[in-house]
């Protein structure tokens, strides 16, 4: 996967941090969005995050997955 590919959340992914949801559990599974970033390093030393895909999953709303939780939709 790549940055700009359009994916959808396949594993129950519970966030406390949707905008229109504060303080409340939200499952994501399902929801679709575009990757707009994967962290592979970090000022130019390598790192392995345990979710390196940040996802846009709306207007302002971001969350990060494993590459296990979300899957490339086919064009």
């Amino acid at each position: 996967m790549n940055i700009g590919d359009r994916v959808k959340v396949t594993a129950p992914v519970t966030v406390y941090h949707h905008p229109q949801h504060k303080g409340q559990p939200v499952n994501l599974e399902g929801s679709e969005g575009t990757i707009v970033e994967i962290l592979r390093d970090w000022h130019g030393r390598p790192v392995s995050s345990n979710y390196p895909y940040k996802v846009e999953l709306g207007k302002k709303f971001f969350a990060h997955f494993a590459e296990s939780e979300i899957s490339p939709l086919q064009a």
